[in-house]
């Protein structure tokens, strides 16, 4: 005599074949797969290091690489102070990254210009920029800025991606002679 458990029909496997929303499935490849450029501008860079270092390990959440290069790279993490002079570099280098794009500001500084209250320094990068996560402390623990790029997946998860590409309207056609 033989016990067999029967297991309710699950609708989204048949077999080899799963079935999925495509915004679903584009959200997922996106999620895990954020290539983080580090914008590191004062002390809370170094604890942005640690957060890549085998320790921390970020990779684990799929930021295989800090990638250096704007056009490789999906999220800014802007870590530290901002003063006026960077501000326009740091602007420069956002608008070269491809869309979808994020921005983290890590530490007190980046969100709100920290202990410097002072002509030279930029009070929060999101005067500048789109901020969609703030990482607090000074400097914050990688733990903080882990939390912030679970958080960052979240939210990337839940983005439509369907609804904004038809927003833009159809393709260009281009004759060719």
């Amino acid at each position: 005599m033989s016990n067999s458990t029967v297991i309710g029909y699950d609708s989204r496997i048949e077999g080899d074949l799963v079935v999925t929303r495509l915004d679903s499935a584009i959200n997922w490849f996106r999620k895990n797969s954020i290539w983080p450029m580090p914008m590191g501008l004062a002390c809370c860079a170094i604890e942005l290091m640690g957060t890549g270092a085998s320790r921390y390990d970020i990779s684990r959440f799929g930021a295989e690489v800090m990638r250096f290069s704007p056009r490789q790279s999906d999220v800014m993490i802007v870590a530290g102070t901002v003063t006026y002079k960077m501000a326009l570099v740091v602007k420069r280098i956002y608008d070269q990254m491809a869309e979808p794009k994020w921005v983290i500001a890590m530490g007190a500084c980046a969100s709100t210009g920290g202990m410097y209250r002072s002509y030279s320094v930029l009070q929060g990068v999101d005067r500048i920029l789109p901020v969609d996560l703030y990482v607090a402390g000074c400097p914050p623990r990688p733990e903080a800025l882990l939390d912030a790029f679970l958080k960052l997946q979240a939210k990337v998860s839940r983005e439509p991606v369907l609804a904004n590409l038809k927003k833009l309207g159809p393709a260009p056609t281009v004759a060719l002679a």
